[in-house]
């Protein structure tokens, strides 16, 4: 088998040989093998190595590449002598760095605006402007970063995330329709505030572990029209980012809501935010339901047309995300488990995984970058992160 592969430089290491600046990235049990850590990264206090030997860990796994110089580790260098070959891989840290800004902005713009907004005050739309610009500018540096870190979701911030990658899946989908920058911008401003109007839904209905009640849909269904009263009061937003705010629950045959808008009636960006907001919403974790994997959530998507969803549009959505997209997990034909981490200029069943995970060893690997343009292995599917016992985060 011919296959291109990158491993990240980890080295086993006992904890009494631990220093300041060493970046730990998994932690080793003789019974279990390597096992992620949560909170992996360079040591930076001497009470992270004690709290380690306090719990009873004898090894741990350190990536040399990125523990700090001062640690004495040999760097990688290229054939021209140059630390060449981690550029690409260092380009793309720095960029999911600036993504993770970013997403963490966006979230806390957002919960400051839930919050004022369920005092009364009114929303000022420059710092939603603002915010959509930086997604833009992210988004055309490198779509494939900020793709990885929106994949995090925590099923207690959901309302936060889903904000925020509607946003993001507005200005990714506009992009790849050759929409204008202006037009993205006023998306991605109606997408951060598209469900505004839940802060005025009743709590026990909004995170309820269950199925509604017809009675509590229809409660559930007024923060639509809480949102129109909510808009009428904002200054400055533009036609565009209300309707996407106001039309992602409308169906092209008008039986949707708040208005029952049909067909022509629901413009280009309102459909957009129409298959947008539903396959969000399909791949999040919630508190009474597990994420899907990205195919089957294409597949309920298919299944809503041509009466609720414009099909045209769903294939070109797919076609823009691609059938794995970047962020999501898979599984490949040797049975290990990994990340889709590169797709850019490739085909949609070509992109670069990073894998961690055996499913037939049911344990962590070395962490190896394959490039399938470049390997006799292929995805054999789309995993939910649900289906494995394993906190894949550590990963991204």
């Amino acid at each position: 088998m011919s296959e291109s592969a990158e491993s990240v430089d980890l080295i086993k290491l006992p904890v009494s040989q631990l220093t300041l600046g060493m970046f730990v990235s998994a932690i080793d049990k003789s019974d279990q093998g390597r096992l992620a850590i949560a909170n992996a990264g360079q040591i930076k206090h001497k009470d992270a190595i004690a709290k380690l030997t306090k719990n009873g860990i004898k090894f741990v796994w350190v990536d040399t590449e990125r523990s700090a110089e001062h640690c004495g580790f040999k760097r990688k260098a290229s054939n021209d002598g140059s630390a060449g070959v981690k550029k690409p891989l260092a380009t793309r840290e720095n960029q999911q760095k600036q993504a993770q800004v970013i997403l963490t902005e966006a979230k806390d713009l957002i919960r400051k605006v839930l919050s004022e907004t369920f005092e009364g005050k009114a929303i000022e739309v420059a710092p939603f402007e603002a915010l959509a610009d930086s997604m833009i500018e992210s988004v055309l540096l490198d779509e494939d970063a900020l793709r990885c870190m929106s994949a995090l979701r925590s099923k207690d911030a959901y309302l936060l995330e889903h904000s925020v990658n509607v946003a993001f899946l507005l200005v990714t989908f506009g992009k790849y329709l050759k929409l204008d920058r202006s037009i993205l911008r006023e998306m991605a401003v109606g997408g951060i505030l598209h469900d505004i109007g839940k802060i005025k839904v009743d709590n026990k209905v909004l995170h309820k572990p269950g199925k509604l009640t017809p009675e509590e849909f229809e409660h559930m269904k007024l923060h639509q029209v809480y949102a129109l009263e909510i808009m009428n009061e904002t200054k400055g937003l533009s036609q565009v980012s209300k309707d996407v705010c106001l039309m992602h629950h409308e169906k092209l045959d008008g039986r949707g809501y708040p208005r029952g808008l049909k067909a022509e009636e629901i413009p280009l960006h309102g459909r957009m935010s129409c298959i947008v907001d539903i396959f969000d919403a399909l791949t999040a974790t919630r508190c009474y339901k597990e994420a899907m994997s990205p195919a089957a959530a294409f597949k309920i998507l298919l299944s809503l047309t041509p009466f609720h969803l414009d099909q045209e549009l769903v294939y070109e959505f797919i076609r823009c995300v691609g059938v794995y997209p970047v962020g999501s997990l898979v599984e490949l034909s040797d049975g290990r488990v990994g990340i889709v981490w590169t797709s850019k200029d490739r085909d949609a069943l070509h992109p670069i995984v990073k894998c961690f995970y055996s499913l037939k060893a049911k344990r962590y690997t070395d962490v190896v970058m394959v490039d399938l343009l470049k390997s006799d292995l292929h995805i054999e599917r789309g995993v939910s992160p649900s289906s494995l016992d394993i906190d894949p985060k550590p990963f991204y």
